[in-house]
């Protein structure tokens, strides 16, 4: 007895209806939603609004609207008619040409798309994602510096918000490394919210090589990074990199003053 009652309801899930729906995307092109006489048709439009009633249409159909959805019955034929349908949060306005005839068969519900707006949500999905794995700004500065540097300009990543600064002076920094025999100079220098970041050359003097630590830097600095660990000896072409200083606030002030030399 249990099996029959188990083979009766899987029957009654098999033989169950599924209702297609018919998807209409509105592109500000007016939109055919055919009728046939006494059967409704339901329009679903996603939206809130409000539906202005054709005066040539009265007697001939009876139009419904809640919770975004409009309901059609066509008590009468009739050829196409501008439906005009006005979203109430925004006010853009949504055309139907409706007709009506008599049939046989069911017609299937309508559903708009609205592709624009998915357009939209995409391209602001898309933004917020990438502002969401945007990395620390100390992190995009560098990056940043260091692709203005060296990579090609069609390459090179935006960074929102970024703006160039005037270079620390002066041409040559006595005071950042002072117990190495290395030539510094200032190449650019950029700022993003309450950060800096400036790219100087270091030149070996040397004839042996130099291993860099950032320990041996002297100044406030939030953070560096080197190009290269290490410099080659002077007039080799690995005696030459870069290193990257991020500070928070102006870029003076993270620089101690240079060291003079006094005059006999």
């Amino acid at each position: 007895m249990r099996l029959k009652q188990h083979v009766f309801f899987l029957l009654c899930f098999i033989i169950l209806p599924v209702q297609a729906v018919e998807l209409m995307k509105w592109e500000r092109i007016p939109l055919k939603v055919a009728l046939h006489v006494n059967e409704e048709r339901i329009v679903f439009i996603e939206r809130n609004v409000r539906v202005g009633f054709p005066p040539e249409l009265k007697g001939k159909l009876r139009i419904q609207s809640a919770g975004g959805v409009v309901y059609l019955l066509a008590k009468a034929p009739f050829f196409y008619t501008r439906l005009v349908l006005q979203d109430v949060e925004n006010g853009e306005m949504i055309l139907l040409d409706i007709n009506a005839k008599q049939g046989k068969e069911a017609l299937e519900p309508v559903k708009l798309a609205y592709p624009q707006e998915e357009t939209l949500a995409k391209q602001q999905n898309t933004v917020t994602n990438k502002s969401q794995k945007m990395p620390p700004i100390p992190i995009a500065l560098t990056r940043f510096a260091s692709q203005s540097l060296y990579a090609p300009l069609r390459t090179l990543e935006p960074l929102i918000g970024v703006h160039s600064l005037a270079m620390p002076s002066p041409e040559k920094l006595t005071s950042l490394l002072p117990s190495e025999s290395i030539e510094i100079k200032p190449l650019g220098a950029w700022g993003l919210q309450s950060y800096s970041v400036v790219a100087l050359s270091l030149r070996n003097q040397r004839a042996q090589e130099v291993l860099l630590n950032p320990k041996d830097l002297q100044g406030d600095f939030y953070s560096a990074t080197f190009q290269h660990s290490w410099l080659g000896a002077k007039g080799t072409p690995e005696d030459t990199t870069v290193v990257y200083l991020v500070t928070k606030g102006r870029l003076e002030n993270a620089f101690l003053p240079e060291l003079t030399t006094k005059e006999d």
